[in-house]
């Protein structure tokens, strides 16, 4: 039916040479009889909303539904305002579901979901919940896949229940978990790489402070602010803690307010109301308020160009995915960004190699590399997503050679001994197949 085709023609930029490449790696896996299971890794700001909104045109055009699911409200949000802007004037219904509709809301999304109205679901867990019942879901898209858990990847995936077929996957990630990483050794999941950033992006210089430089990070906001230009500061807790002595937001909030009289400064956490928390987010994108400090509910998804420097309190206790999207909440425009790093001293030799590999690369691939080296891929035949590998023969690194030998010998003992492939993969995966496809 052209859609494709019309939305690329019908957007308001043009893509970079990276998108349009993997844009057609996705479309022939779509065109494959077998179900897709790729991985979108593109860092922070690279445009991966757009080549998820592209995937969706072809699956809708050839008749089917598609699902995009998103970890948090805000980012699922983000992401429904994009494609609602890019896909309605093209004559695509897009249904949105979350946890918080209540009532006849909720009652009316779904129908639109079942009866098939909706091409498009666009929401957050609430759409693999079992009253969510899809009419005909050809491709289900996963963004910041390493926020949800295995069993909750199969359980979008099993969405098409009562037919032999499965649903396309797409991931989309940043940094990919440990254990995601990994699989990519083993070729259950093809990897499209977005290399490029769209024009006007900045790198972002990572420092590394200890709690102790905490007035001079303060000082630095006065002059960031004086500027005009906006600040996130991220705390790990809420309110304080007997046990774990963090700094907290709500105390970090009232220490802020008092060290920049006459700055305007806003507080961010999940257990505010869904409505108090998009009033707060309004009012930091619309330049009212000059700080915002939060937990990490703002680690996807929040997109203020204006915002030039992020610090992160008890950096130490953050993973290093999570850091990584933190640092991605700054450089989305012209402006030169800094991503402060503070961290409460002893450090551990893992906090030391987390930091160390924050403030040496940018690159989120680079640093799902270390994450792994650090925390160990997990389980391939199960849902731990990170720790020792378990594995009884193979060493991911030391192996790499054999392991891209197994990659082009696997698809030629498929075609051409099927029965010695089948025999192979019971006697080493047996009941356990199902979660390599999560």
């Amino acid at each position: 039916g052209g859609l494709h085709e019309q939305l690329l023609a019908a957007l308001p930029f043009r893509l970079t040479g990276a998108q349009h490449r993997v844009t057609e790696e996705i479309a022939r896996d779509l065109a494959r009889p077998h179900p897709t299971h790729r991985l979108l890794q593109g860092d922070v700001g690279s445009g991966k909303t757009v080549v998820a909104a592209l995937a969706a045109t072809v699956a809708i055009d050839a008749g089917w539904q598609c699902a995009l699911m998103a970890p948090t409200e805000i980012l699922a949000e983000q992401h429904f305002r994009k494609l609602v802007g890019w896909l309605e004037p093209l004559g695509v219904p897009i249904a949105w579901l979350t946890g918080s509709q209540k009532g006849k809301a909720r009652t009316r999304m779904l129908e639109r979901v079942a009866s098939g109205e909706a091409r498009l679901v666009v929401g957050t867990h609430a759409v693999i919940q079992d009253r969510v019942v899809f009419e005909r879901l050809g491709l289900a898209v996963i963004d910041e896949q390493h926020r949800f858990g295995v069993a909750q990847r199969l359980q979008l995936k099993r969405k098409l229940e009562g037919t032999p077929l499965e649903p396309h996957l797409l991931m989309m990630s940043a940094t990919p978990i440990p254990r995601t990483l990994a699989m990519t050794y083993y070729a259950d999941l093809d990897v499209s790489t977005l290399d490029e950033l769209p024009p006007g992006r900045t790198p972002i210089v990572t420092k590394v402070f200890a709690d102790g430089r905490r007035d001079s990070v303060i000082a630095r906001i006065r002059d960031e602010v004086a500027k005009g230009r906006q600040v996130y500061w991220v705390c790990p807790l809420i309110e304080e803690s007997e046990t774990l002595d963090l700094q907290n937001t709500t105390e970090t909030h009232a220490r802020l307010g008092e060290a920049l009289p006459g700055v305007q400064v806003g507080l961010l956490h999940g257990r505010m109301p869904a409505a108090e928390k998009a009033a707060v987010m309004a009012r930091f994108t619309g330049g009212e308020l000059a700080v915002l400090v939060s937990t990490t509910v703002i680690e996807v998804g929040v997109d203020v160009p204006n915002a030039s420097l992020m610090v992160i309190e008890h950096a130490e206790r953050f993973g290093l995915s999570q850091l990584h999207q933190l640092r991605g909440r700054v450089g989305r425009g012209s402006v030169a960004s800094v991503c402060v790093l503070l961290y409460t001293p002893p450090l551990s030799d893992t906090g030391k190699a987390r930091l160390r590999a924050m403030a040496e690369t940018n690159d989120g691939f680079e640093i799902a590399r270390r994450d792994l080296d650090i925390r160990g891929p997990g389980e391939f035949m199960g849902a731990r997503q990170s720790g020792a590998a378990l594995l009884r023969f193979a060493d991911l690194a030391e192996d790499s050679a054999l392991l891209a030998q197994a990659r082009q010998l696997a698809p030629q003992l498929l075609e051409h001994h099927p029965r010695a492939a089948d025999a192979h993969v019971n006697r080493w995966l047996g009941s356990k197949a199902e979660y390599l496809k999560a």
